[in-house]
């Protein structure tokens, strides 16, 4: 490819966004880098191997209601108008013929007994008591293992830790957890026109970077976010190359077919460019390389494609290579109060912002604009967005529509 076939041919075949994903997942593997962690460190994370369960839980009979520990044989034909007699005996004294034990829900089921009466048909006489209702062998009872057994497998590997997963793996007596290790990620914003504080006429506070980072650390990576590298040939190349040790690198800006959107040429000398232009609105001049087998994500530099882009394949990217499923984006049903036009063949991520209906109390769905891919604040401030796919021309006024969250974790 050559800088002046790229400029003059622009942007006249777009890849379609699905055959984008599948290009790029396709030319990866998942890194198989693991660590091993506390439970208290290991929240987020791909379980690495096969987890089985060392001890049961409970890891002993116990009562599950408040009571009296007896035999079942012994209450066999208790009633209201023959209550079965029975001996009380102290806690530490096993359960013979004819006597009981007082209880509470979870202490341990004494030796000799199989059933506990619970204390709300009992008559407590001091030392006896008179059982109302029989009970069977079990009942009342909780099994050693009910919960958990012994050497249960637990979890596969691929599988994204919740607490409710680490509680239940320090209940069984799991401690630490082999974990795969977070992908790495070389973030590298670019533009001449780029500057961190201060910017004067036809300067850009840079935010992308920043932006793409933060959501790297939020979808399951470990984000070195790189200073600003202007448009210079040399330049972006020599970024590139000190960032090949990473999983993933990911540019901002210059990705499009103008004089000073050079990171394209820059990669495909170094390596390959697997798809450049995408089938969506807004964020069509991302691109898609791959230099020594570390793939390259050119995320555009209007700060809308730039997240648009950044979730539609660098999330999916990222899981993949962290061995962490891909879940769908959550997304709530809404009505249109105005319409949402879309291009035939292209993809839309349209802004809205969401409210209720003050007659029939159901959510709505406004769009704050329809284009603007560099009014940062469209995103900022809106809800979420409504996708219109390629089969399309958009939807009308009044029509339910799902809004997906970008922002929901993981």
């Amino acid at each position: 490819m050559t800088t002046d076939h790229r400029q003059t041919s622009g942007f006249k075949h777009r890849t379609r966004l699905a055959a984008a994903v599948d290009t790029l997942l396709s030319a990866v593997e998942p890194h198989e880098r693991t660590e091993r962690l506390p439970l208290n460190m290991a929240d987020g994370r791909a379980v690495a191997s096969t987890i089985t369960a060392p001890n049961p839980v409970p890891n002993y009979d116990r009562a599950a209601m408040d009571g009296f520990a007896v035999r079942a044989a012994d209450t066999f034909g208790a009633g209201d108008r023959s209550p079965k007699i029975l001996d009380t005996v102290p806690p530490e004294d096993e359960i013979t013929p004819g006597t009981a034990i007082p209880v509470n829900t979870g202490s341990e089921l004494p030796e000799g007994a199989d059933a506990v009466v619970m204390i709300e048909t009992v008559d407590d006489n001091g030392e006896t008591i008179e059982v109302h209702e029989a009970v069977a062998a079990g009942e009342n009872v909780g099994d050693t293992g009910e919960d958990v057994a012994e050497g249960q497998m637990l979890y596969e590997p691929g599988h994204r830790l919740r607490p409710s997963d680490l509680g239940l793996l320090k209940s069984v007596g799991r401690w630490k957890l082999d974990v795969y290790q977070k992908p790495t990620v070389g973030v590298v914003p670019t533009g001449e026109e780029l500057v961190e504080t201060d910017p004067d006429p036809g300067e850009i506070i840079e935010t992308n970077g920043l932006t793409v980072a933060q959501y790297v650390t939020r979808w399951g990576g470990d984000a070195t976010y790189r200073n600003i590298v202007t448009d210079d040939e040399s330049a972006l190349r020599a970024a590139i190359q000190r960032d090949l040790t990473k999983d993933i690198i990911v540019t901002t800006g210059g990705s499009s077919v103008g004089e000073r959107d050079l990171i394209p040429e820059v990669v495909d000398d170094l390596g390959e460019i697997l798809v450049h232009g995408v089938a969506i609105k807004p964020g069509y001049p991302v691109a898609i390389g791959l230099v020594q087998e570390t793939p390259v994500l050119m995320l555009p530099g209007y700060p809308v494609s730039c997240l648009v882009t950044a979730v539609q394949l660098l999330r999916p990217l990222l899981k993949t290579m962290g061995h962490l499923p891909t879940e769908p984006l959550p997304a709530r049903e809404a009505t249109l109060t105005r319409k949402i036009p879309s291009e035939p063949g292209t993809r839309t991520f349209a802004r809205v912002e969401t409210g209720v209906d003050s007659e029939n109390g159901e959510l709505t769905a406004t769009p704050t604009r329809a284009g603007g891919a560099g009014v940062l604040s469209s995103v900022a401030l809106a809800d979420g967005w409504v996708v219109v796919s390629e089969d399309r021309e958009g939807y009308a006024e009044g029509e339910r529509v799902n809004v997906e969250d970008w922002e929901a974790q993981p």
